[in-house]
């Protein structure tokens, strides 16, 4: 039976526990309601193909990477939740995307492998205003990824998951539409393990949307 590796997610969970009553000990007038996004963007896989296409062959067989794709679609959903007028924690999901490698090898034959990584992370953002609409962000993170890949070819083919918890980090910029609704552009860079166990990076650029429940009362004007 597989076993399933709950550990980071209850971390996840924990820190959301633990933060959550920071959401309505506010009595501050900033805007400190809950808020969820979703972001949707590009991500650039740094991965090691080379390593993971040599790791599939049998002993004395080499391979040569011959065709990369290390672009992918990908996404992320958050809520976030402020515990003063610049600093919040978010907990979300991500998706970052398919990347792929074909390879030949010295039989001869060929090798192809996929690879996808999604997970979930924790993240603390700090706001920098600019304008009363515009300000810059940053963040700081762990991040628990799953990756799973694929590979198949004349050897033969096999399947790997790897989960491991990394930190990320990025920057960005959110300009404000209405006290409810915000604009993100965002870049960022997960640290994962790949199809073979190898630390490698994944960047990640992102424009979302932001909606915040909440908020302070209408001030009253003066007559």
């Amino acid at each position: 039976m597989k076993r399933l590796n709950l550990q980071p997610r209850l971390l996840v969970l924990t820190l959301a526990a633990v933060f959550s009553p920071l959401l309505f000990a506010q009595t501050n007038t900033y805007d400190n309601g809950l808020y969820v996004g979703v972001s949707i963007g590009e991500s650039k896989a740094k991965l090691d193909n080379d390593h993971a296409a040599q790791s599939r062959m049998p002993a004395g067989i080499t391979s040569e990477v011959l065709n990369e794709d290390t672009r992918g679609n990908a996404y992320k959903a958050f809520i976030g939740i402020p515990f003063s007028e610049n600093w919040a924690m978010e907990a979300g999901y991500f998706e970052l995307g398919r990347f792929g490698f074909d390879a030949s090898t010295t039989t001869p034959g060929t090798l192809s492998g996929i690879t996808d990584i999604r997970g979930l992370n924790v993240d603390l953002v700090g706001t920098l205003p600019v304008t009363e609409n515009w300000s810059l962000l940053g963040r700081v993170g762990a991040a628990y990824a799953e990756t799973k890949g694929r590979f198949a070819g004349t050897v033969g083919s096999v399947s790997n998951n790897h989960r491991d918890t990394h930190y990320k980090y990025g920057f960005g910029t959110q300009y404000a539409f209405t006290p409810a609704l915000s604009m993100r552009l965002e870049g960022e860079r997960y640290r994962v393990r790949d199809a073979v166990g190898q630390r490698d990076n994944v960047d990640l650029i992102s424009v979302g949307l932001v909606y915040r429940f909440g908020g302070p009362a209408p001030q009253a004007k003066s007559q």
